[in-house]
């Protein structure tokens, strides 16, 4: 299928890992000019070399400026800003009565106020010229709370909020703002060590595998998704194919919601 993505100029945050990375290699597949945003430098570049024709921004996404600083960066080197994929963003295991002022003040800035600077900066200048694709990855868990981590649940349900609020505001602009709710993923974030899988196995006592196992098992499907199986959800919904879709909160989690929602 032509996702009609040739020559569109894309920003793609916490592009230096996982979804990201795999997000920045299918846009720029299918003929987009990449911005790959993130904090390691190094990585930013490892992945570049992957993408033909793509450019690098090291910055925190949560710097009050990285908005601001990201769409200009693009601008500058694309000549414009069509698509904003706002995808950085972590989580760690911590028990609700465990977590810290700080730890849902840090949940906050990276899932909320971070991509909606990026969409305040980048959606006004996408409605000038009457086209844009704004995707925001969000999680299962903003749809059904997880225990691991209340804060990131939280966050990530106001981030669907925000991306319906964009989505109302600038459909008629020509500017589709839509959400992804991925479930778990065989990425860093889960897979790495001192990930997911190894804080629970820590704090539960149990083997490693048996967490991963565990986790597999509450999924319909039977598996984690792929960082490719993410990305190429995120790319349709980039595209001039999904020219209807408006609003949405799309779960690519293998049926772990058990909602059709």
């Amino acid at each position: 299928m032509e996702l009609g993505l040739g020559g569109r100029a894309c920003i793609v945050t916490g592009a230096s890992q996982g979804i990201g990375a795999a997000t920045a290699r299918c846009l720029s597949a299918e003929g987009a000019r990449v911005l790959l945003v993130a904090r390691d430098e190094g990585r930013l570049a490892a992945v570049a070399a992957e993408c033909p024709g793509s450019a690098v921004q090291s910055l925190d996404v949560t710097d009050p400026e990285a908005g601001r600083r990201a769409v200009g960066a693009c601008e500058q080197r694309f000549g414009a800003i069509d698509v904003l994929v706002n995808n950085a963003g972590t989580s760690r295991v911590r028990a609700l009565d465990e977590l810290t002022d700080s730890e849902w003040q840090e949940q906050w800035e990276l899932h909320v106020m971070a991509p909606e600077r990026l969409m305040r900066a980048a959606a006004p200048r996408m409605a000038e010229r009457g086209w844009g694709r704004v995707v925001n990855v969000c999680s299962s868990s903003g749809k059904r709370p997880s225990s691991s981590n209340v804060a990131y649940s939280v966050a990530k349900s106001a981030q669907l909020a925000l991306s319906r609020g964009y989505a109302d505001a600038y459909a008629r602009r020509g500017v589709l703002v839509n959400a992804v709710a991925p479930g778990p993923v065989a990425s860093p974030l889960w897979t790495a060590p001192g990930g997911l899988a190894d804080q629970n196995a820590e704090r539960t006592g149990a083997d490693r595998e048996r967490v991963l196992e565990q986790a597999r098992a509450k999924i319909p499907l039977g598996r984690f998704g792929t960082e490719e199986e993410i990305a190429a959800v995120i790319a349709f919904l980039c595209s001039e194919r999904a020219s209807d879709v408006v609003g949405a909160a799309w779960s690519v989690d293998g049926g772990s919601v058990p909602s059709i929602v």
